[in-house]
């Protein structure tokens, strides 16, 4: 596909014709995008697991609603299973394949990187909206921040 305005400019007038091209090229089409990074797992980890990154080193582990609110502040989901040592990529934008979803209901951090669809109680517990299941097998990822339950 051709584009209109290449070469772009190095200026505002460049980006808004890379937005135009880019907006004739994508019309009508159906664009699956996920958005994530890369970073060493300190633990075992398995293929959608919500994770956290350890503040002393920005390791990767599995989140957890019942420990400290750095276990709580889930920074994505692990796109295929790794072993401690190995770097995983972690989903922070997007649609995560996992099994065993309530399609259409909000899904929350569990324990040990789990999701649940019954948002946490009780005190000393965090609750952290993590995204809509939009089928039994897709999440729609939209991880807010904790909130301390007391």
């Amino acid at each position: 596909m051709s584009t209109n305005y290449e070469p772009y400019s190095q200026n505002t007038e460049g980006l808004k014709e890379v937005l135009i091209d880019l907006k004739s090229t994508l019309s009508g089409r159906t664009v699956y995008s996920v958005a994530g990074f890369g970073a060493i797992a300190f633990e075992d980890v398995s293929q959608g697991d919500a994770v956290y990154a350890r503040a002393s080193d920005g390791r990767v582990g599995k989140a957890s609603n019942n420990g400290t609110l750095d276990q709580a502040t889930c920074v994505g989901f692990v796109q295929t299973s790794k072993s401690a040592g190995q770097e995983a990529r972690v989903l922070i934008v997007g649609i995560l394949a996992k099994n065993g979803l309530d399609a259409g209901d909000t899904h929350y951090l569990g324990v040990n990187g789990g999701l649940v669809s019954t948002p946490p109680t009780g005190p000393n517990k965090y609750l952290v909206r993590l995204g809509e299941g939009i089928s039994t097998t897709n999440l729609a990822i939209h991880i807010e921040p904790p909130i301390l339950l007391t």
